[in-house]
């Protein structure tokens, strides 16, 4: 098999003769290979590391095309599910969660005239009749002992999944790889070290076939195309199934390339990842004959050559598909519209002449259920939506520390630098005690270097029954808090290894700024969140994070509008700025007045207990310390209220008294063994653009993200583009991820949490020891153990704004147009006390 294996070599004489065909021939043929890797690899969507975690719809380069063509795809190139199962929704349909109504609504929106209820409703006692196109390493698993080993799909699975473990780990394993020659080398180098996976593929002698493989990943991509042989026009479908059979680290891989371009430069490891891919077929064929090797071209470039027929034929099969997702949407965009025309037709109570309270918080749903608590139980106060970084485009700079840590969405590059200084309650000029900040920082690096001695300690070979022997009694405090957790405040990570005596002095503050700049960052932040006039005497600014105890995918329960981070560093920084008297004046001369009477208080939600914790109150002045304490009943009873709403989900007694319920959500974020110390983003299903008004008093189950918007004071459409093309990709982002972990949590969820193995520090976890990086959310982040507590359903955007300004962000963004056109979600707008519905590229009344 040496000739099979062997790269044809184009003969050197032929590159210098006069006829230049042969080698104009192969630069076409080379540069169409190219094109078709390139766009497998621009199929796969990006996927964060863990203490970034940030939601992500899996789909997202896909998005050019109509959802049920992704689906057909994703079901014949990878055997991936975008629609919820037939099963799921025929269990929907038998409880009535479908109605015959919502079914009859569904059809007449997908224009198919050939469906009818009663075939749809027979379909669902169907399985869906789609299968996925055979690989090169199937066709050549045809051993009849087969049954007796692992499957080469899941071998070659793990043993790239392994390799890309040891090469990406920067942080966890304390002997690195040479990473010179690039990964596909260092593939190579493992695979003829590696005994033991040749001997569970029944290959023992696979390690002498690499030497005949190509020596460079560009190489490996043009010998296996040539060989398989197949029509140009599948070299992408090919190459991408290729792909999603290692699809999360090939997710990392794209997650290096986006960062790579946020930076304007480029980055090589997912082509790597797509060679080496490629060239374990090749390493395959050593193991067959002349003849079954070419059986096996023969089977995949039958199957193939057939491919554009079989994705046509699939798309066609999932129409009904298609019609129960938007079925089982329409029952709860019904009571979605009925809550909000309600609402739009209740007579309108007089608004206060000025609020008393001012709050801001992040758009995200488990925001929605406080805010409408709050207006309850003080009516004086006023509460807004907004991102949750607070405009800021942030990179954080721990004290003491040289990372630098985005608090910013994931579509944007932080353009402002953050760092902590040590400001004592009674500096007003915003300025360190040098001095100070040089002990602090000593004191804490002094901190990080023991701790990693103290690690080092225990990681070495020698110290695996010495150090155990030594140090085990250490633990035995935190085996104590595991059995019996205890109900302990949430915990600042950002000050970890700080001495106490400078924690209370640290604060975040903006750095590299002169007066100018900060007056005008000052300025767009104010007009973005409608704070621009009409300021109450104490405004809080309220990020969010959340509670939990050995949470691998804790960052995913923080706010995604900060990069997987809580929002304290923005909300403190933004704070601090808006509070300085020299920002203020510059404010002045740009047309926005801050009464003097007004002051400006940084705030966390901690959304696993419902707690409010305020920052930096050493430094208000003794009238809004007084506002901030005659606050506080007003907290505690909306916190309170808040919390009796979400017992019943969490299997607490909502009946419970006060203190008894606020402890056991405590000792719940503090359990080690908790496996659900929240439900997150669960159940998200809309996102309002509007004034507060059209929502206020309206019950929205926790379910919807809220943007304050007020198209009155946005005349241009400025604001509204920003808002459709930032804010509302975010909140679809994190409805699909929840859709996809949902629809199919095999392969677009990482499995079950109590099985999970962090790989490289941050890059991800494992399900067990091995098989491919897990993306997505864990099952215990949308199952409760009986039921499903997410439903998979396309967001419904509903904006109040003129038809003449939305149309306006749709016709000038492609993306915009492309998540609209083609299915990605839903969008409404207000009508003066009606809704419509964009359908078809035009408003339609919605029925």
């Amino acid at each position: 098999m040496t000739d099979v294996l062997t790269p044809p070599r184009p003969d050197p004489a032929t590159l210098h003769t006069g006829d230049g065909a042969r080698p104009r021939a192969a630069e076409l043929h080379a540069g169409r290979i190219d094109a078709a890797c390139r766009q497998a690899c621009a199929a796969i969507a990006p996927a964060w590391p863990l203490d970034r975690a940030i939601a992500v719809n899996p789909h997202w380069s896909r998005i050019g095309m109509p959802v049920r063509r992704v689906a057909a795809r994703m079901a014949v190139l990878g055997g991936i599910h975008v629609f919820p199962s037939r099963a799921r929704q025929a269990e929907a349909w038998a409880e009535g969660r479908i109605t015959p109504a919502d079914l009859q609504q569904a059809l007449r929106q997908s224009n198919d005239v050939a469906l009818t209820p009663e075939a749809c409703v027979a379909a669902l006692a169907q399985p869906l009749p789609v299968q996925p196109l055979p690989l090169l390493i199937d066709v050549l698993d045809n051993d009849p002992q087969r049954h007796t080993r692992l499957a080469w799909r899941q071998a070659i699975t793990h043993q790239v999944s392994q390799t890309c473990a040891a090469w990406f780990d920067t942080q966890q394993a304390d002997w690195q790889p040479a990473r010179g020659d690039g990964l596909y080398a260092f593939w190579r180098e493992t695979l003829q070290h590696d005994h033991g996976i040749g001997l569970l593929m029944g290959l023992p002698d696979i390690g002498r076939s690499v030497d005949a493989l190509p020596p460079t990943a560009r190489e490996a991509e043009r010998w296996v195309i040539a060989r398989l042989g197949l029509p140009p026009a599948v070299w992408a479908d090919y190459l991408e199934a290729v792909l999603l059979t290692v699809n999360g680290w090939a997710s990392w891989c794209a997650y290096l390339g986006w960062q790579a371009r946020l930076a304007g430069a480029d980055d090589p490891h997912l082509r790597e990842l797509l060679a080496i891919r490629l060239a374990w077929g090749a390493l395959l064929l050593d193991g067959k004959d002349d003849q079954a090797a070419r059986q096996a071209f023969a089977a995949v470039q039958r199957a193939w050559g057939r491919a554009p027929e079989v994705l046509a034929q699939a798309e066609h099969e999932l129409r009904v598909d298609e019609v129960w997702q938007a079925a089982l949407e329409a029952g709860y965009q019904r009571g979605l519209a009925a809550s909000l025309c309600g609402r739009a037709a209740s007579p309108m109570a007089p608004a206060a002449a000025a609020p008393e309270v001012q709050a801001t918080f992040c758009i995200d749903v488990r925001s929605e259920p406080l805010r409408r608590a709050l207006e309850a139980a003080c009516p004086g106060m006023q509460t807004l939506g907004v991102a949750g970084f607070f405009g800021l485009p942030l990179a954080y700079t721990p004290l003491g520390t040289a990372a630098q840590r985005p608090q910013l969405p994931g579509l944007l590059a932080p353009s402002l630098a953050v760092g902590d200084v040590l400001l004592p309650a009674d500096t007003r000029d915003g300025r360190a005690d040098p001095r100070l900040q040089r002990q602090a920082e000593e004191a804490r690096q002094q901190r990080f270097a023991l701790a990693d001695r103290w690690h080092a300690a225990g990681r070495w070979p020698g110290a695996a029954f010495s150090f155990v022997e030594a140090a085990g009694l250490g633990y035995l405090g935190r085996l104590g808090r595991w059995l019996q957790p205890e109900a302990q405040a949430r915990a600042r990570d950002d000050l970890d290894g700080l001495p106490l005596r400078y924690r209370a002095v640290c604060r975040p503050q903006l750095l590299g700024l002169d007066a100018p700049a900060r007056a005008s960052l000052a300025s767009r932040v104010l007009q973005s969140m409608g704070l621009a006039r009409g300021l109450a005497p104490l405004v809080l600014l309220v990020g969010h994070g959340s509670q939990s105890a050995n949470n691998a995918h804790a960052a995913a329960l923080d706010c995604g509008a900060c990069c997987g981070q809580t929002g304290e560093v923005n909300a403190r920084s933004l704070a601090q700025l808006l509070n300085d008297a020299a920002v203020r004046q510059g404010l002045k001369a740009q047309g926005i007045e801050v009464p003097a009477a007004t002051v400006f208080v940084a705030a966390l939600h901690n959304t696993s207990t419902d707690e409010i914790e305020a920052f930096d109150l050493d430094r208000l002045p003794p009238a809004a310390m007084a506002r901030w304490h005659a606050l506080q009943p007003v907290l505690a009873r909306a916190a309170d209220q808040v919390r009796r709403e979400r017992a019943p989900r969490l299997g607490l007694d909502p009946q419970a008294a006060a203190e008894v319920l606020h402890r056991q959500l405590r000792r719940r974020a503090n359990d080690g063994a908790q496996t659900r110390p929240e439900w997150g983003l669960a159940g998200n299903a809309a996102f309002l653009i509007a004034p507060r008004h059209r929502s206020q008093g309206v019950d929205l189950g926790g379910r919807a993200f809220l943007h304050d918007y007020d198209a009155a004071q946005d005349p241009h459409g400025q604001l509204l583009t920003q808002l459709m093309t930032a804010p509302m990709l975010v909140t679809h982002w994190i409805n699909w991820q929840y859709h996809a972990s949902t629809c199919d949590p095999a392969r677009l969820g990482s499995g079950n949490k109590l099985l999970h193995n962090v790989v490289g520090g941050t890059l991800g976890v494992f399900e067990g020891n091995g098989g491919d990086l897990r993306i997505g959310l864990s099952r215990q982040s949308l199952h409760d153990g009986a039921r499903w507590m997410h439903e998979p359903l396309r967001l419904t955007v509903v904006v109040d704004a003129p038809q003449a300004a939305i149309e306006a962000v749709i016709a000038g963004h492609a993306v915009v147009r492309d998540l609209l056109a083609n299915g990605w979600l839903h969008l409404w707008r207000f009508e003066g006390q009606a809704l419509q519905r964009w359908t078809g590229g035009r408003w339609q009344a919605l029925a």
